[in-house]
């Protein structure tokens, strides 16, 4: 390791100080744009020259579909890998190329694709009706499992994360009789209008870096809602203070998983929480793409900050659609007594309880750990490589989830992310696509461990960063 380049300074698994957890960067020796370029060009032509099938189901998607593909996400030019199977923690796509699932839906399959256990659970329902549109025993069981596990007063079941991230805002204007919220600069919590604000903006129209403005897509009604920078308790004072009195709550992500992996600085979640307590705010966590990934009681137990409503998703279901939001019982009171009614034809369907009660049981603390440990050790070899390379990036990781952030320093805000090297954040991901490791194609997202993968499984992807990392520095 030469003078230029730091020591490994994460600590394993502290409890409630996630900042101990960010690697400091090993080297600030930078990479070629020409190489990465020359990389890239090179890594496309591999592509196209193995994905014959994928080109030939997009030009027949996109005759149906917008862009091609069901969810706009999903997409990338110049077309997506199209996948026919699944099982464990491994895909099969249309050119039937086995494809190491790093991606897992976002959290959604944390158990693994067709978990033997949820898929005895769904059969077994299946016996006994597929929607009731009543009030069902199997419904009731899993709410009070959220309840033991989640630490809620109250839960109610929808269908997507988008539905209960809508909802927990409508509670909390109904419960403070106020309708301004506030939220992260770069975070995404789905698609109703309030909270479509300032995702990703550019930065060019954002404003200055410690007091943004919100950014509103044409198509979107948003209301008011103020934008403050992430790991920026001032910011956040500010606005409570002068506007206190219009806000319904700070909706966020305890941690930011939409740009990569941005931990909170040490108390800046408890001085969040000890803001909207100062000012009559509620406090609203989502957790969508944390929860059981974080943990076994999500991220707000493992962070030791409890909101004041919560909303959970995707890892929750074992692979079928549901979600859910809750939290302390004077809030969700606003649901019992109508102020805010919530209705839903497909809310605790019994397939996906029968999936949910599945989840719970897999999930066990000790489950969890094995896979957390497994993920740390991926971690603390991708660490090893940037060093041997002097490469200018650093891992990041959380819970079962972790990252490649392709910057020299920690990246704490959206704007941050913004100057990270895309062109390396490319190429990493193209790199392993093509050498059958799957992670999510924003550039910015993470790779997840679930229950299904192995060691094993984790050193092929480590090992394909291994060559990358010979490449760029050849």
């Amino acid at each position: 390791m030469s003078a230029n380049t730091t020591t490994d300074t994460r600590t394993s698994f502290p409890p409630n100080d996630p900042s101990t957890w960010r690697n400091v960067p090993y080297s600030s020796v930078p990479i070629d744009p020409a190489r990465v370029q020359l990389l890239l060009d090179q890594e496309w032509e591999r592509f196209a020259a193995t994905t014959g099938g994928s080109a030939a189901h997009h030009d027949r998607a996109a005759g149906s579909l917008p862009l091609g593909v069901p969810s706009s996400f999903q997409h990338w030019d110049p077309y997506p890998i199209a996948i026919e199977s699944a099982k464990g923690a491994w895909l099969q796509d249309v050119d039937g190329r086995p494809l190491l699932d790093l991606s897992m839906g976002f959290g959604a399959m944390l158990v693994g694709h067709l978990n033997p256990v949820v898929v005895a659970a769904v059969t077994l329902a299946l016996e006994t009706g597929t929607l009731f549109v009543t009030p069902s025993p199997s419904a009731t069981e899993v709410a009070e499992r959220f309840q033991r596990r989640f630490e809620l007063d109250r839960v109610r079941f929808t269908n997507s994360g988008t539905e209960s991230t809508m909802y927990a805002v409508r509670t909390a204007r109904a419960y403070t009789h106020r309708h301004a919220i506030v939220k992260i600069e770069g975070g995404y919590h789905g698609g109703y209008d309030a909270l479509v604000v300032s995702v990703k903006p550019d930065v060019a129209v954002a404003g200055p870096e410690g007091f943004p403005n919100p950014v509103v897509p044409f198509d979107v009604e948003a209301g008011t809602v103020h934008v403050v920078p992430y790991n920026n308790l001032e910011r956040l004072e500010e606005i409570l203070s002068a506007h206190s009195d219009e806000i319904a709550a700070v909706f966020m992500e305890p941690v930011l998983e939409n740009i990569s992996i941005v931990l909170p600085d040490a108390g800046y979640l408890a001085g969040v929480r000890a803001a909207c307590d100062a000012h009559g705010v509620l406090l609203v966590f989502d957790e969508v793409k944390t929860g059981l990934t974080a943990g076994y009681g999500g991220a707000s137990q493992r962070l030791g900050v409890t909101p004041d409503l919560v909303c959970l998703a995707k890892s929750i279901g074992g692979g079928l659609p549901l979600a859910a939001f809750g939290g302390r019982a004077e809030v969700m009171a606003a649901v019992t007594d109508g102020r805010m009614p919530h209705f839903g034809t497909y809310n605790g369907n019994p397939l996906v309880m029968a999936a949910a009660a599945a989840v719970d049981e897999i999930c066990t603390m000790e489950a969890l750990a094995a896979a957390e440990l497994v993920n740390e050790g991926a971690l603390r070899a991708v660490d090893a490589l940037i060093a041997s390379h002097e490469l200018p990036a650093h891992t990041v990781g959380f819970g079962v989830k972790g990252a490649i952030t392709w910057s020299t320093t920690p990246v704490r805000t959206y704007r941050d992310y913004k100057r990270t090297d895309f062109g390396a954040a490319e190429l990493s991901w193209l790199w392993g696509v093509n050498r059958g490791i799957l992670t999510p194609p924003g550039l910015d997202e993470q790779w997840l461990v679930s229950l299904a993968h192995t060691a094993a499984d984790m050193a092929l992807m480590v090992d394909a960063f291994g060559e990358l990392a010979q490449a760029l520095r050849a």
